[in-house]
């Protein structure tokens, strides 16, 4: 939604602007000021130029807005995504016209909510095109593979209603990327198997037992993926998480 502002906006300074230069500018009597429509134009389109680029083919400023990806991510916390790492997608088609890059296992990705595109969801990915995922309760196996996970301690946190939930905190190895998940001590009743289709992506948040991914809506599809998340740019809350990187 906020891209397609971007874009009306952008189309609408663009038009008065040239608007000005072949036509009103010409019309204008000698000594007149501009309409502040003009003026306003003028000044607000390379900005929103810039900004519109940035957005769409750099770094995108996002929210956390749940704890689906704790201890990783945290709710509040800022990030930013990289939008060039899986390729140049053209704004609002969301289409690749300039291929670089695949996700990765291990990733954490920004991608539309295949149910809902106008959401946003951010994951990890487990599982590649073509790859065969089994979890059974809190054991995963990818191709036949057990994830390995390395106890490392308990860890608690805050939930809406201010309950303190204690959670198991793993060091969890998922084809050689090393990233922390929660666990907790209570029945998961998400169990099955899973072969990725082509073009698409299996995934799973950090909070294994609080997060609703691919095990319950199936995968992303390539046509759905944002970025690449990177880096947390800002946290009102804790001021110490400005600047970490994201694994």
């Amino acid at each position: 939604m906020f891209a397609l502002i971007m874009l009306i906006a952008l189309a609408i300074t663009g038009a008065v602007w040239l608007l000005d230069i072949f036509w009103l500018r010409k019309a204008r009597p000698r000594g007149v000021a501009e309409s502040w429509a003009v003026e306003y134009s003028k000044s607000f389109f390379p900005v929103i130029l810039a900004v519109f680029l940035i957005r769409s083919f750099l770094v995108e400023p996002f929210k956390i807005p749940s704890g689906s990806m704790m201890p990783t991510l945290l709710t509040g916390d800022f990030i930013l995504v990289n939008k060039f790492t899986y390729g140049l997608r053209v704004p609002l088609l969301n289409t690749t016209f300039i291929e670089i890059g695949h996700p990765q296992r291990g990733d954490v990705m920004v991608f539309h909510y295949p149910k809902d595109e106008s959401k946003d969801y951010i994951k990890r990915v487990v599982g590649l095109p073509g790859d065969t995922i089994r979890y059974e309760g809190h054991s995963f196996t990818v191709n036949g593979q057990p994830l390995e996970a390395i106890f490392e301690g308990d860890y608690e946190y805050d939930t809406a209603g201010l309950n303190i939930i204690v959670a198991k905190r793993y060091k969890e190895n998922l084809a050689g990327h090393e990233h922390d998940i929660l666990l907790h001590d209570i029945p998961v009743n998400k169990n099955g198997e899973f072969v990725v289709p082509s073009d698409c992506y299996f995934m799973m948040g950090d909070n294994r037992d609080n997060s609703e991914d691919s095990r319950v809506w199936g995968c992303a599809p390539e046509k759905n993926i944002v970025g690449k998340a990177f880096m947390i740019w800002w946290n009102f809350d804790n001021f110490g998480r400005i600047g970490n990187s994201i694994h």
